[in-house]
C-alpha cells in the first residue's frame, strides 16, 4: 500500500525532472568538464561496463557523454551494458584478456564488486564511476554519486579519472569469491538475501526498506556459533554479526567501521560483534554508528591475511552486498596488490604510505 501511494508522487515530480536532466546532461558542452593538466598519452583503450538496472534511475541515456569525456581526454572507449551479475564479470574478464587499459564500472557497489572479479591478477585497471543506490565504494573514494539531480557527476568523475594515477590495491576473497570491500556472515548477510535483488521502485526507499528487513531478521535471528581462525589467532563465540573488511566505511557508509584501514596494507580486518537477540543488534548498530564500537568489549577487531570460519550448520554470506549462498565453511584470505586502480585525489589517503 506504502508503495501505491508513493506511486503518484513519483511520476509527477522525480520522472520529469530526470528527464530533463537526462537532456541537459547531453548538451553541456565539453568545456565545463576541463581535462586535468599534464601530459596525455593517445589513444588508451577502455571498457565502459554500465549497469542499467542500477540505482534510482537509469544511468544508460547518459554512457554517451562518458564516452565523449573519456575520448576528449586520450582514451578510445567501447560501451558494453550488463544483463546479470556473472555477465558483468564476463565483460571485465573479457576486456582484461583483450588487454584494455582500463574498464569503467558505472553501477553500484554490486556491480563494482562483480567487475573486481573479472579483473583481479590482470594489468587492466579499474575506474569507479558510482550510479547506485548505496554507493559506500564512492564514499570511500571521495567522489559523488551519479543521481537525478546531478547527473553531470559521471562526466566529472569520468575526467578526473581519465589521468588519475594507477596504483595496486588488495582484494579480499572469500570461498573463491573477489571483494573489494566486505565479506559478512550473520545478521547483514540475512537481510542481503532477504532484499535482493530490488525492483528499481523499491530504491526510492532504499534505506526505510533495508531498516525494516534488518529489524525483521534480528527479531528472530538468535545469532551464529562460529570458530575462527585468523592467521595465529584462535576465537569461538556467538555472533551478531561476523564482517571482514578491506575498507573503512560500513551500514551504507554510516559507519566508520575500520578508521585506520589502508587498502595496500596486506590486511584485512574481521568484527566480530556478540550478542543473541534484538537489543545486542541495536545497540551495536548505534556503536558502530557513533564510533563507540571501537571500544566496546563487545566487539573485538583481528587482523588477518587468512582466515577459516567454521560453523555447526550453514549460515548465509554476502560479499559487497551482493549475496553469495551460503556454506558451513568459509575461507578468507586477502590479495596484496591484486588489482589496479586510477585512484582519484581524495582516495590517495586510503593507501598506506611507503
Amino acid at each position: 500500500m506504502y508503495l501505491f501511494t508513493c506511486l503518484p508522487v513519483y511520476l509527477s515530480t522525480c520522472l520529469p525532472v530526470y528527464l530533463f536532466t537526462c537532456l541537459l546532461s547531453t548538451c553541456l558542452p565539453e568545456s565545463l568538464f576541463p581535462r586535468p593538466l599534464g601530459i596525455i598519452p593517445s589513444m588508451r583503450s577502455a571498457v565502459i561496463i554500465y549497469n542499467p538496472a542500477a540505482g534510482r534511475f537509469s544511468v544508460k541515456p547518459f554512457i554517451q557523454s562518458v564516452v565523449k569525456t573519456l575520448e576528449s581526454n586520450g582514451w578510445k572507449a567501447d560501451a558494453a551494458e550488463t544483463k546479470s551479475g556473472e555477465h558483468t564479470v564476463q565483460l571485465a574478464r573479457q576486456a582484461s584478456v583483450e588487454k584494455k587499459e582500463a574498464v569503467f564500472a558505472v553501477g553500484g557497489d554490486g556491480t563494482i564488486g562483480n567487475v573486481v572479479n573479472g579483473l583481479i591478477d590482470s594489468d587492466t585497471a579499474l575506474g569507479v564511476l558510482p550510479a547506485g543506490t548505496a554507493n559506500v565504494w564512492s564514499i570511500e573514494l571521495g567522489l559523488r554519486a551519479f543521481t537525478w539531480a546531478n547527473p553531470w557527476t559521471l562526466k566529472r568523475n569520468a575526467s578526473l579519472l581519465a589521468n588519475a594515477p594507477c596504483h595496486a590495491i588488495d582484494v579480499g576473497v572469500c570461498n573463491d569469491v573477489s571483494f573489494m570491500m566486505w565479506a559478512g556472515i550473520g545478521l547483514d548477510a540475512l537481510t542481503i538475501h532477504a532484499i535482493e535483488p530490488r525492483i528499481r521502485f523499491e530504491k526510492f526507499f532504499a534505506f526505510p526498506e533495508f531498516t525494516a528487513q534488518t529489524l525483521m531478521q534480528a527479531a528472530q535471528w538468535r545469532g551464529i556459533n562460529l570458530r575462527l581462525w585468523a592467521d595465529d589467532v584462535e576465537v569461538q563465540g556467538q555472533y551478531i554479526v561476523a564482517v571482514a573488511t578491506n575498507i573503512r566505511h560500513y551500514l551504507g557508509g554510516l559507519s566508520k567501521l575500520s578508521p585506520d584501514a589502508y587498502l595496500n596494507d596486506g590486511l584485512l580486518d574481521m568484527w566480530l560483534f556478540s550478542g543473541s537477540h534484538l537489543g545486542d543488534a541495536l545497540r551495536h548498530a548505534y556503536d558502530m554508528m557513533t564510533g563507540k564500537h571501537i571500544n566496546s568489549n563487545a566487539a573485538r577487531k583481528i587482523a588477518f591475511k587468512s582466515l577459516r570460519v567454521e560453523a555447526d550448520s550453514p549460515f548465509l554470506i554476502q560479499t559487497d552486498g551482493e549475496p553469495r549462498g551460503s556454506a558451513q565453511k568459509v575461507k578468507i584470505a586477502v590479495k596484496r596488490g591484486a588489482l589496479k586502480m586510477l585512484m582519484p585525489p581524495r582516495g590517495m589517503g586510503l593507501l598506506k604510505p611507503s
